[in-house]
């Protein structure tokens, strides 16, 4: 009996002893492949349902040294530099060459002979001190470049200093229109003065005047919920109900259809009148 239960503790200890070497052999092998694939770059992992965490600290090793090798062979990778003023310049150019093409062309050229609506003569504001002309494009940054001409009028010192409430109010704030001049001044200004106008992405400005009319109105203009939604709502949406045109507000489908409708939105925008200067194209 004594015998049997010495040759049984016997057993169990070779047992524990080549679990104990099988143990140290199975790390020493992941060390050794953890290490290969850190300096092997030739080297593909077998496919696998899953990673072990040990393989994935070796590939963190190994990505530094193949991202310098790919950002190395790529040059587009490296930041580009800023511009430089000669770079500005030649762009500036270029546009102006462009420009110059095009109202060259003779299917444009009796673009520049035309006469000027007032509509037009309206939006363009002069600032005589510096002999500019600005075409405003509403939606486009267009109080901001008001304020900057106000300044540069002499009508106040600094943009920060102009009453919100006075930007677009044209008799106070020093900032004349084309259109308050007689025929002749236009004439002179529009032939010496510079003139410049802004555009935008024309998505961008049509969310932008939405958002700005019909959604936030900042400016307190009940004229865009009260009579301007609801006649485009009443021939564009739908689905609705006649008494609830006003509270449902106009939703931007109805803006885009309206929009879309060239030739259905004519007797809209003559009874809308210059407010849709904030969307009609530039």
């Amino acid at each position: 009996m004594r015998a049997a239960m010495r040759h049984h503790w016997l057993l169990l200890g070779a047992c524990g002893w080549a679990l104990l070497i099988l143990v140290f052999v199975s790390k020493f092998i992941t060390f050794r492949a953890i290490d290969d694939y850190g300096e092997r770059t030739g080297w593909t992992e077998p496919a696998t349902k899953g990673v072990r965490p040990d393989v994935v600290s070796g590939a963190d090793r190994r990505a530094p040294r193949r991202m310098q090798m790919v950002i190395g062979s790529m040059s587009v990778s490296q930041p580009s530099a800023p511009p430089t003023a000669e770079g500005w310049q030649a762009v500036t150019e270029k546009r102006l060459e462009l420009v110059s093409n095009v109202c060259r062309n003779g299917s444009l050229g009796n673009l520049t002979r035309v006469p000027i609506s007032k509509f037009v003569l309206d939006r363009i504001f002069v600032c005589d001190k510096h002999e500019i002309l600005f075409c405003q494009t509403p939606k486009v940054g267009n109080t901001q470049w008001k304020k900057v001409l106000i300044v540069l009028n002499g009508a106040f010192p600094s943009v920060e200093e102009i009453p919100e409430s006075l930007v677009h109010n044209h008799e106070k704030n020093g900032l004349p229109r084309l259109s308050s001049l007689a025929p002749q001044e236009i004439t002179r200004r529009l032939n010496t003065y510079f003139k410049f106008l802004i555009v935008r992405d024309p998505f961008e400005r049509l969310i932008s005047a939405f958002k700005d009319k019909f959604v936030n109105n900042p400016r307190f203009e009940p004229w865009y919920k009260h009579d301007i939604a609801p006649p485009i709502i009443r021939k564009y949406r739908r689905s609705h109900r006649d008494g609830d045109l006003a509270a449902a507000g106009l939703h931007f489908e109805d803006f885009v259809r309206y929009l879309g409708d060239a030739e259905g939105r004519r007797r809209l925008d003559r009874q809308f009148g210059h407010h849709i200067i904030h969307w009609v194209t530039f």
